[in-house]
């Protein structure tokens, strides 16, 4: 007698994306752009579409999407970091030296600071940018996501315990 397999929970065929709209607000968040947001949903669903087969069923289907998204963001923000920057032909006619100085004093380092403007106010915006990597990750994902620390905890590849603890010293920070 042969085992019939179970179909799968989730059917990427179908045209309907899960929780799209949760993972495109922390796209738009990480990269700052519409585009770039679309893209990286694009390349998450493609991925979760490849490895679906180490989906272990029954977990959190949603908090591994979204470690999928955090995991392609960073390896493509990596990546981008060690490619030298690209100059348009017509900056480099005003002169190399105006459009370098120009993107000095571009204030907008953070890709989480022009998406955030609009949420908060000026101040509580301004602080969650500055906290430290960690401790903002977790802040975001538990109190702007609504994810619980054991979701938490499995998209940032962390303990529980160290999860609680960075969101506790998060919070303290921003107060």
């Amino acid at each position: 007698m042969t085992q019939v397999a179970e179909p799968r929970k989730w059917d990427f065929t179908s045209g309907t994306l899960p929780y799209r709209d949760q993972l495109f607000k922390s796209a738009l968040r990480m990269t700052r752009s519409v585009e770039d947001a679309e893209d990286l949903i694009q390349e998450t669903y493609l991925k979760a579409f490849k490895y679906y087969e180490r989906f272990a069923e029954g977990t959190n289907f949603k908090a591994w999407l979204f470690k999928i998204m955090k995991n392609t963001f960073i390896n493509s923000y990596r990546k981008k970091k060690l490619q030298p920057p690209k100059v348009d032909f017509d900056d480099v006619q005003e002169g190399l030296e105006e459009t370098l100085m120009d993107k000095a004093k571009d204030p907008t380092t953070d890709p989480l600071a022009g998406v955030l403007s609009g949420e908060m106010d000026h101040e509580v915006r301004q602080t969650l940018v500055e906290l430290p990597h960690d401790y903002k990750m977790v802040v975001l994902l538990a109190d702007l996501e609504g994810f619980s620390y054991k979701d938490i905890a499995d998209i940032l590849e962390v303990p529980v315990g160290t999860v609680m603890s960075r969101l506790y010293r998060g919070r303290r920070m921003l107060e």
